[in-house]
């Protein structure tokens, strides 16, 4: 057993090994889709194999950690992403990312649509909130069922700590997950709007005492709890985005993603969500519903429609709290 330096802030997605001293393993980060490298087990020498070969100057980028404290005053780890000669100056488009469930640990990958909010001038914050897998089993446990809550409140914690900073305020930033991270963007919606200038929920699951009727929805009992057990109903109703919806209360923009044939998280749950808060909006903000066409969950969609689906989120994002810049 030995240590191995990589480069900082990377993933290690794939690893393959023979009858020699020689490994080769997969790295990927916010910069790079994915690198080929190669470890000597003998001396722990590691060397390049492959690059991506994009016209990406990594250089350019700037990758930091911060922390920001939950309500219960748990300190949250983020990764913030920026250009490097993008300077702090209390306004900068914001886009923080999450997910927080299923022991899913948030770790350094490449997404082509971030990358381009971050070359435009925004600062990518991506956050490791409890539910994860990021920190352990306790890190997991602290964030499902009856604790499922903290994981709302570590995504406040966050937002709220850029907003606080040096970067940004709670008007220029936009909140972005899908699936178990579009009911914690529907959840931060509807329970913290005053923090946030815009959404993008996608592919979410927002109404959460009919979830389990629905093709695999059952599956998820085990992290977000059982709707029909009369103990767990009230904390499930509790922070269940469709039902916390407010008549009257001036939301931010939001922008709610989904496929029609989405056979994991139904479209029903968009459908229902975005209906009801344009119903229950006051203010000027839009309330919008992409519904992608002969399409699911995300898997196996084809690049075309990847790209026009980054496109439209990307300009909502742009004009709801700006960037290019």
């Amino acid at each position: 057993m030995r240590d191995v330096a990589l480069p900082p802030y990377v993933s290690v997605v794939e690893m393959s090994g023979g009858d020699g001293d020689l490994m080769h393993f997969g790295l990927t980060s916010f910069t790079d889709p994915a690198s080929v490298w190669a470890c000597d087990v003998a001396t722990g020498a590691v060397t390049q194999v492959r690059d991506s070969e994009l016209p990406i100057d990594a250089d350019a980028i700037v990758v930091t950690r911060a922390t920001a404290p939950s309500k219960d005053g748990t300190e949250v780890p983020m990764f913030l992403v920026h250009r490097r000669d993008r300077e702090p100056d209390g306004a900068v488009p914001t886009l923080l990312y999450g997910y927080g469930g299923f022991d899913i640990p948030v770790t350094p990958t490449f997404n082509a649509g971030r990358l381009v909010w971050v070359e435009r001038g925004g600062l990518l914050a991506v956050a490791n909130l409890r539910g994860g897998g990021e920190f352990g089993k306790e890190w997991y446990d602290a964030g499902k069922l009856a604790a499922k809550q903290n994981v709302f409140d570590d995504f406040a914690g966050c937002a709220g700590w850029l907003a606080a900073s040096p970067w940004t305020r709670a008007d220029r930033i936009v909140v972005n997950g899908g699936s178990n991270g579009g009911l914690l963007v529907g959840a931060t919606l509807t329970q913290r709007p005053e923090l946030i200038g815009a959404a993008v929920p996608e592919v979410g699951v927002m109404d959460m005492l009919r979830y389990h009727k629905f093709t695999i929805g059952w599956a998820w009992m085990s992290d977000l709890g059982d709707p029909d057990d009369p103990e767990q109903f009230q904390w499930v109703r509790s922070f269940s985005p469709l039902h916390a919806i407010t008549p009257g209360t001036a939301y931010p923009a939001t922008l709610v993603m989904t496929g029609d044939h989405d056979d994991r998280v139904v479209p029903g749950h968009s459908f229902k969500f975005a209906a009801a808060l344009q119903h229950a909006q006051r203010g000027d903000a839009p309330t919008l519903i992409r519904i992608e066409t002969s399409a699911g969950h995300g898997a196996g969609t084809p690049v075309h429609k990847l790209v026009e689906a980054r496109a439209d989120m990307l300009a909502f994002c742009e004009a709801a709290v700006g960037a290019g810049r």
